[in-house]
This record gives C-alpha cells, sequence and structure tokens, in this order.
C-alpha cells in the first residue's frame, strides 16, 4: 500500500492540531485592540491595559522588533495588567480618539481613563517597571476614590 502526500500533509497537520490544543497559549501576551473592542477592553474594571499605537509603514515601530511580545511575556502572572496594540493604520478611529499623532506612542489606561504616557527607554525591564508603577498608583487611587463615595 502506496502512501499518498496528501494522506501524509493531512496526518501531519491534525497531530499538530491536536499538539496545539493541549497547550494553549497563555492570556497574558498582547492583544490586538480594535475599534470594536478597545472601549470595552480598557473600562475593566480594576484592570491596567499598557497599549502600544502603531502604523506598519513607521521605522521606528519597526525597529521596536520582538520589543512589544517579549513585554506581553514578561507580564504574564500580572493578573491585572494586560498589554495591548493599536494598528492605527487599520483603526484611525481609535487613535483619533486617544489623540494619537506619532508612532510609536505607548499610553497606559485604568478603569477606562488614560493615566500615563510612557517616554522612558524602549527595553522590556524599563517598560515593565513603568507600568507596574502606574498601574499600581491608579489602583490605589481608584481604590481611595471608592472611600469617598
Amino acid at each position: 500500500m502506496r502512501r499518498t502526500p496528501t494522506l501524509s500533509l493531512l496526518t501531519i497537520t491534525i497531530t499538530s492540531l491536536i499538539f496545539l490544543s493541549l497547550f494553549p497559549r497563555t492570556q497574558s501576551e498582547v492583544i490586538t485592540l480594535t475599534s470594536d473592542t478597545f472601549t470595552d477592553k480598557i473600562k475593566e474594571k480594576d484592570t491596567a491595559w499598557f497599549v502600544k499605537f502603531c502604523v506598519p509603514w513607521c521605522k521606528h515601530c519597526k525597529n521596536l522588533g520582538s520589543l512589544w511580545d517579549d513585554l506581553g511575556k514578561a507580564m504574564e502572572g500580572e493578573d491585572e495588567i494586560e498589554v495591548g496594540e493599536v494598528d492605527c493604520g487599520l483603526d484611525k478611529a481609535v487613535c483619533t480618539k486617544v489623540d494619537i499623532h506619532s508612532y510609536p506612542t505607548f499610553k497606559v489606561f485604568y478603569d477606562g481613563e488614560e493615566v500615563a504616557r510612557y517616554q522612558g527607554s524602549r527595553d522590556v525591564e524599563s517598560m515593565k517597571t513603568f507600568v507596574l508603577g502606574e498601574s499600581e498608583k491608579a489602583a490605589a487611587k481608584a481604590l481611595e476614590s471608592d472611600k469617598e463615595l
């Protein structure tokens, strides 16, 4: 019995799909935000969103390489912090709404409000330290506001 290439390819594909389903991706990696999802996501209660706004043609965005994905992986385990990105070429309405005029731009949102803009070094450790500090300040401020009510 001779094995056909199509059958072998089908077998490999099915095996790959089964393997991938056994090891799902973790939740804390970079989440693509769009016009349909942006507002709802950044309004998630008690959650900080660190969002990169970029366009595919920007050389500075391209120079980031895997930095944003590496940051997403580094933030795994931080339950109240999400890392997101918006392609301003595809979702101009989102970028206009949050006042984006240059690329890349990095902003932190907490409970639907912009709380900080990142302008520091472009390395994982600096960005992680920044978002951890800003999210802690925003959470403390929100807790204080809740107590006053």
